[in-house]
């Protein structure tokens, strides 16, 4: 019986490390990668970006993007938003500048302001339903000092059954 515990103990603590590290690759290998990595906040996209979901954003050039594309772009200094691009016009001040006028896909009225191209991060490539939550709860506390806890405990769950046979004095089996 107790190697059947430890087998299942073993299998299952791998998947839980496993899974771990899995989300911890697809956020930091999406930076490298040279992807921007957001969460939904609204749902002024819906039904193709649902809120909560996680969006991978490239960068783009803004000479190649046109009505239709959907862009991801600072709205205010510490404000990102993803919409639609409605309309693509020249800057008033210099023609070879161009801005966009935007639109949420669930808004009935186009964005109230142009986003100029330096403002543009880039366009969305890939979305997970869902993460976009667990992501943003555990960017700030109390999620990331849980998050940091339960990384604690998944280290310490998995070195567990090699502690109990040193203090038992049993021989080490490889």
């Amino acid at each position: 019986m107790g190697q059947t515990v430890k087998k299942v103990w073993n299998a299952a603590t791998t998947i839980v490390v496993a899974a771990a590290v899995l989300a911890a690759l697809a956020m930091a290998g999406a930076r490298l990668a040279g992807l921007r990595v957001f969460a939904v906040l609204s749902g002024s996209m819906e039904p193709e970006y649902p809120v909560g979901a996680l969006l991978y954003v490239k960068p783009v050039d803004c000479q190649t993007l046109q009505c239709g594309d959907v862009i991801t772009f600072l709205l205010a200094e510490d404000t990102v938003a993803t919409h639609r691009i409605v309309e693509v016009l020249p800057d008033e001040n210099d023609p070879a500048v161009v801005r966009f006028r935007t639109k949420g896909d669930a808004n009935t009225a186009a964005d109230g302001s142009l986003v100029h191209c330096k403002n543009v991060i880039g366009t969305p490539v890939l979305t997970i339903p869902q993460l976009g939550y667990f992501v943003e709860w555990v960017r700030r506390p109390p999620g990331l000092y849980a998050a940091l806890g339960a990384a604690a405990v998944l280290v310490l769950l998995a070195c567990l059954p090699d502690l109990a046979a040193l203090a038992r004095g049993d021989p080490k089996k490889d």
